[in-house]
């Protein structure tokens, strides 16, 4: 059997429905969709795809570091996108946070996301050692 421990971390927006933040198995971190929602306040990031990509990535990093990892520990990431269109601005942005680090990705168009967002990220990283 693994070991398998949730990650709930106030930093982050709580799980709307039954699943965890993250979960930790084996040494490795499963994050949950993120999407752009102020943990503190429960709004939605203002700005556009800017601004609501900012927010995603400061929400995965929190739940990154809560279950022991960090964007640099990031092996994959999916995003999601309600418009294709948004792809270089996202893109821009998620070069900023990886910086050299260059985790494998997917990008998909949804039809529809949480709470009618522009963005979701989700990722699975290592637990740092």
């Amino acid at each position: 059997m693994t070991d398998m421990k949730p990650i709930a971390t106030p930093d982050a927006p709580a799980a709307i429905g039954p699943y965890s933040q993250a979960m930790v198995s084996d040494g490795w971190i499963y994050v949950s969709g993120q999407i752009p929602l102020d943990p503190e306040s429960g709004e939605l990031a203002t700005g556009g795809i800017e601004g609501q990509t900012h927010r995603v990535f400061r929400n995965l990093r929190a739940v990154l570091e809560a279950a022991g990892g960090s964007l640099g520990t990031v092996v994959k990431t999916t995003v999601f996108l309600s418009d294709m269109a948004d792809f270089s601005a996202m893109n821009q942005i998620y070069a900023e946070y990886f910086g050299d680090h260059r985790p494998a990705r997917a990008c998909v168009q949804a039809a529809a996301l949480p709470r009618s967002v522009d963005v979701e990220i989700e990722a699975i990283a290592r637990v740092k050692r």
